[in-house]
């Protein structure tokens, strides 16, 4: 695949940072009912899958089918991981008006987590044959643990960086909006947000283990991963506050993610052995475990 020019890279972080901004705006109004965050949730999903028409055109078929499945995973993972934003959220008593903003930090935080995963992740298995079972072997793991239910058992108590933040900084006790820190007499001091804001970055970076594996898992262009991984986080802060309303409880999403992952791992071990799995199967197990998903969803309160 050609290398895309400086140009494209500028216009492209330039119209996703009026995408986030427009998105903060509109979030900053007031409290959002259940029907206006799904229209926002179906608005940036439009926008990540009309993008996938860029890549056909100028990539062909083969990288378009990657893109979308690599959209389709990361958004999914995403899915079932954002449940655990909201405990973040609940666990600190975080105001609903501290909320939007403190979710486009973690949005940038994780495109740069995600650019740097990849980049290093794709350098290293051009390098280095072995990183394939390596990779492979995360991908086996990641399977294991969500369906142990690993990602549902993250604790902010338990949190190291945020106890490490409780001890050295100076704390107030109370939320101001959505600011981080104030002065207090002559002296910054932090509001909890900034422990919030610690555990949402830790906690994606953990997240990051399992999502970048698996997208590189479907394609190890750096393009095709990352502007798909870009576009899913794009809808991630409208996809929170949908979930906040109290929504569908996918169940079984996180027993599909499982036998996902563990595929992708298999299929990364496979290209240890010159065996590449067509992307198409990825693209259909993905969605059949959505349309699962959905089909086997039950209300719950959130």
């Amino acid at each position: 695949m050609e290398i895309t020019s400086p140009i494209f890279w500028i216009s492209f972080h330039t119209v996703i940072a009026v995408f986030l901004i427009i998105d903060l705006r509109h979030y900053k109004k007031a409290k959002m009912s259940f029907r206006d965050s799904m229209k926002w949730v179906t608005i940036w999903v439009s926008i990540g899958l009309a993008f996938s028409f860029f890549v056909y055109n100028r990539y062909g078929i083969g990288e378009f089918v990657k893109y979308i499945t690599a959209y389709v995973t990361e958004y999914s993972l995403s899915m079932d991981n954002i449940f655990v934003f909201l405990a973040i959220f609940t666990y600190f008593s975080v105001p609903y008006r501290s909320r939007p903003f403190t979710l486009l930090l973690g949005i940038v935080f994780a495109a740069i987590f995600r650019a740097s995963f990849i980049l290093v992740g794709v350098a290293l298995l051009e390098r280095y044959q072995w990183m394939t079972y390596i990779f492979g072997t995360i991908l086996l793991y990641s399977g294991y643990k969500m369906a142990k239910g690993g990602a549902e058992s993250v604790d902010p108590s338990r949190n190291k960086i945020v106890q490490w933040a409780k001890r050295i900084l100076p704390l107030t006790s109370n939320y101001e909006d959505d600011r981080f820190m104030l002065r207090n007499g002559v002296r910054l001091v932090f509001t909890p947000l900034i422990l919030v804001l610690l555990a949402i970055e830790t906690t994606d970076i953990m997240f990051a283990f399992d999502s970048v594996p698996a997208v590189l898992a479907i394609t190890r262009e750096f393009f095709a991963a990352y502007t798909s991984n870009i576009m899913a986080i794009l809808g991630l802060r409208s996809l929170y506050f949908v979930l906040e309303h109290g929504v569908r409880k996918l169940k079984n999403l996180g027993k599909g993610l499982a036998i996902y992952l563990v595929y992708l791992g298999v299929a990364f071990l496979l290209t240890a052995l010159g065996i590449d799995l067509p992307s198409w199967i990825s693209l259909l197990l993905i969605s059949t475990i959505l349309v699962w998903s959905f089909l086997t969803a039950e209300k719950e309160s959130i």
